[in-house]
């Protein structure tokens, strides 16, 4: 019989008082929605950023006159730096064929031998895919024997650890922002349907029903209202980059994806930001002294 009132009252709301509900869902929705939206589009930069520091490699080019002891030797003090993931042996003869590749001429017809030189393709270890990571790697490198010079894309990682670091705190800042004020703002809005409601609490207050008795049904009102709103945001946000996907190129298409997990953890972020403000409305308006009036 308990069970039966409280799940009943907790879905009464939306019967009796239509206009609180509706907002109650827009504001969930339209919180989810720029959390959302911000969230995805963090993730998803973090992710390009990323991607970028993973192909960056140090290039390591030998003196001609190494013999093949001599690179395994060299190889094989790179691999045991630290920070160093991987070493690949590049050749002459794969040299001129990457160079044909990237520009359709064959070097060995143009100059009648092939100027350059053996390398190693250094990849590094997560952690020391930034400017300093790299630059001792670099540093150790370039002193050993053998190695004619050493090159990075230096100036990538500057421009990745600088923007990226301005970035995180930025969006941290702006994402704590719309995280905070999502809830407060479905908080104020739930307010307005418990208060509706306040003499029928205080009837029940009267006649011995108990703090948690009266609360459920609001926390269940909320968590009904969370998860509308979160299945709203979650449709919302789909046709939205959906939509996006077809207007972006090859290169930026990662910044419109999104996992399909993504959707469900929308879903459920609504069901908790309905319960976070029913909760907070709860302990603010329906106190001892709103009850016991």
């Amino acid at each position: 019989m308990a069970l039966g009132y409280l799940l009943k009252e907790g879905i009464s709301g939306f019967r009796r008082a239509k206009l609180s509900m509706f907002a109650a869902i827009f504001t969930i929705s339209i919180s989810l929605l720029l959390l959302s939206f911000f969230t995805i589009l963090l993730i998803n930069a973090n992710s390009v950023i990323e991607g970028l520091r993973n192909r960056v490699e140090l290039e390591v080019f030998l003196g001609d006159y190494l013999s093949k002891s001599d690179t395994d030797t060299l190889q094989t003090k790179i691999v045991g730096l630290i920070g160093v993931e991987d070493v690949r042996y590049v050749s002459k003869d794969e040299a001129a064929r990457i160079f044909q590749e990237e520009f359709g001429e064959d070097i060995n017809k143009v100059l009648d031998f092939n100027p350059l030189p053996a390398s190693f393709k250094v990849r590094l270890k997560d952690g020391y895919r930034t400017t300093a990571g790299a630059e001792s790697v670099y540093v150790a490198t370039k002193e050993m024997k053998g190695v004619e010079e050493v090159a990075y894309r230096k100036s990538l990682l500057e421009m990745l650890d600088t923007r990226a670091q301005t970035f995180l705190w930025l969006a941290l800042g702006i994402g704590s922002f719309v995280a905070i004020s999502a809830i407060f703002l479905v908080a104020n809005t739930i307010r307005l349907a418990i208060y509706a409601k306040r003499k029928i609490i205080q009837t029940m207050k009267l006649i011995g029903a108990t703090r948690t008795f009266i609360r459920i049904p609001f926390l269940l009102e909320g968590l009904v209202q969370g998860f509308i709103g979160g299945a709203i945001a979650a449709g919302v946000i789909y046709l939205a980059f959906e939509y996006l996907e077809q207007f972006v190129s090859m290169q930026l298409s990662d910044l419109v994806a999104v996992d399909r997990e993504a959707y469900g953890i929308i879903i459920g972020v609504g069901c908790l930001l309905g319960i976070l403000g029913s909760i907070l409305s709860i302990r603010r308006f329906i106190g001892e002294k709103v009850v016991e009036q």
